[in-house]
């Protein structure tokens, strides 16, 4: 945690604590569910030593032991901390601190998936204009044309907007690699189904410099303090691989 006279923002300390992400912060101090010494915290407040902080009574320490670990997500599990879900990925690792995923494999989609309790990231990692790049791998029900891949690459109209330019190269008939920069809303299969294609099988093998690797379906191992460095330095933290699990 900053050590500065002035403070820690509200929702940073939060985030630090491993209990959620800064935005979901942000959700949980606009609902007055944060407390600094017993009284309702706003999104502009900065705590200083000395000060508790609170969410739904729970303390929160700041500076909670972050945890990053690379899951291979099965087709079936859906990537949500909620409880309400059955089939939710937090469950199912069933690890004993408490993380959330980042970003997004639909429930029919498979492959690598980063969870961690470090909320702090969550942001950085997701922001498109960032040029995080993601790896896939796809096979749809048709071949394969040059002029698929070449209106892939050049962007599809979906969601209201234009998708960013993307790498795509063929693999087979039917199957080819893709390396995207942005993670709309189920975006590689609205992407296929407006060129007239449906995704049959749809793998993520890389996010950023984090790979599936030999991880088998439901298997899930800690982040190496290498890949972390790697992964801190491209998101612009150099916080070393301190506290890794």
């Amino acid at each position: 945690m900053e050590n500065q006279p002035q403070g820690v923002r509200l929702n940073k300390y939060v985030a630090d604590s491993g209990y959620c992400s800064r935005r979901e912060a942000d959700r949980l101090i606009a609902e007055g569910r944060v407390q600094i010494d017993g009284k309702p915290g706003a999104r502009g407040d900065r705590v200083r030593p000395g000060m508790a902080v609170t969410v739904d009574g729970r303390p929160l320490s700041g500076a909670g032991e972050k945890v990053y670990i690379l899951l291979n997500k099965p087709r079936g599990i859906v990537c949500t901390a909620d409880p309400r879900e059955p089939m939710n990925v937090v469950d199912y690792v069933g690890h004993p601190a408490r993380i959330f995923p980042v970003g997004r494999l639909d429930k029919d989609s498979e492959g690598l998936l980063l969870l961690t309790s470090d909320g702090g990231i969550v942001n950085r990692l997701l922001r498109a204009s960032g040029g995080h790049e993601k790896e896939y791998e796809v096979t749809i029900d048709r071949p394969v044309t040059p002029e698929f891949a070449e209106r892939m690459m050049r962007g599809v109209p979906i969601l209201d907007t234009v998708t960013l330019p993307c790498r795509l190269r063929r693999t087979g008939e039917r199957s080819f690699n893709l390396v995207l920069v942005q993670g709309l809303n189920r975006q590689i299969r609205r992407m296929c189904e407006a060129l007239g294609a449906n995704v049959t099988q749809l793998r993520r093998v890389r996010i950023m410099n984090l790979r599936l690797g030999s991880l088998k379906p439901g298997q899930w191992r800690n982040v190496t303090p290498e890949e972390l460095r790697g992964l801190l330095e491209q998101l612009g933290e150099d916080r070393g691989a301190e506290g890794t699990q």
